[in-house]
Formats: C-alpha cells, sequence, structure tokens
C-alpha cells in the first residue's frame, strides 16, 4: 500500500484537502507486480496533475529485515519519485523519527498515536485510514512544521 496526503495551511492552521492508500491491486485484473507499480504511477501523477503540490515530501528509506519487502518498497518508492520528477516537483525526505517527533512528539511513536495526532492537529472527524495515509499526512505536516512554509507556499504532498 502506498499512502499518499494533501494538506494547505488556511492562515497558521494545516487543512487536509485530500487522502488515501493506492494499494495496487485489484478484483480480476492483472496483480503482476510491475501491473501494481503501473496503477499506482497513474494514481499519483492524477493527484499531481490535481493538486499541482509545491513539493513532495516522502519517508526516508529505511532499513528492512526482509530484503524482499525492502525491494518492493524501493521499487514503489521509486515509481513515486518518478512522477514527481514528471512534474519536475523539489523532493524532500524525512526519517521516521524525524516524522513521528515533529508530529507525536516522540520519536518511537506506534501507528494508532500518529493517526490521533494526524486526526487532531488536521481536525479530521476519524482517524484517517489506512494507516499509510495517516503516515502521509503525518509526512507532510513534519514537512509544514519544518519551517518550509516561507520557501514554498501552501500545498504539501507525500506519498509513501
Amino acid at each position: 500500500m502506498t499512502g499518499y496526503g494533501v494538506i494547505k495551511f488556511e492562515g497558521n492552521h494545516p487543512c487536509c484537502l485530500e487522502y488515501g492508500g493506492v494499494s495496487g491491486l485489484t478484483q480480476g485484473g492483472s496483480n503482476l507486480f510491475p501491473d501494481r507499480l503501473r496503477r499506482i504511477h497513474t494514481k499519483l501523477y492524477a493527484l499531481l496533475e490535481h493538486h499541482a503540490p509545491d513539493v513532495v515530501a516522502v519517508e526516508d528509506v529505511f532499513y528492512a529485515v526482509n530484503a524482499k519487502s525492502a525491494l518492493k518498497l524501493g521499487q514503489a518508492r521509486g515509481v513515486v519519485l518518478l512522477a514527481a520528477g514528471q512534474f519536475r516537483i523539489p523532493l524532500v525526505e524525512y526519517s521516521p523519527l524525524e516524522i513521528k517527533k515533529a508530529v507525536v512528539g516522540y520519536g518511537r511513536a506506534d501507528k494508532a498515536q500518529i493517526q490521533v495526532m494526524v486526526r487532531t492537529l488536521l481536525n479530521l472527524k476519524e482517524e484517517p485510514q489506512p494507516h499509510d495515509a495517516a503516515d502521509a499526512l503525518a509526512i507532510a505536516l513534519c514537512h509544514a512544521f519544518r519551517g518550509s512554509r516561507s520557501r514554498h507556499t501552501q500545498r504539501r504532498w507525500k506519498s509513501l
């Protein structure tokens, strides 16, 4: 699953424009990995085209225990980088520790804590689902809280 989240600021308050997740899986269609990557790219391309964000913020590469999972994650991440590059949108990266500290105030926060804080900070009616979307919004918030609003205009977008 690849999460995405789009935020902007209204005055000093972050506002959620859109969020969700792209699994790349279909019912009845091809679930071969290249086809899943293509579907992820298609969705992200449409999001970038629609929202025209000023920056793409992504989670920095991390090391996984399972090499096969890490490789697939890296390939999906490459699709995200490609989509940003096609629109010539600047890209910034944050470590999981930086993201959790910026949004929750604690670098070892769990998924549930991130969802609660994202909901609170963005004044959402419920915790964003799936977890990957909450993570995406957390990365967008991290970027916004890092003082980037002075370097870019109001919108933020993240994937992965």
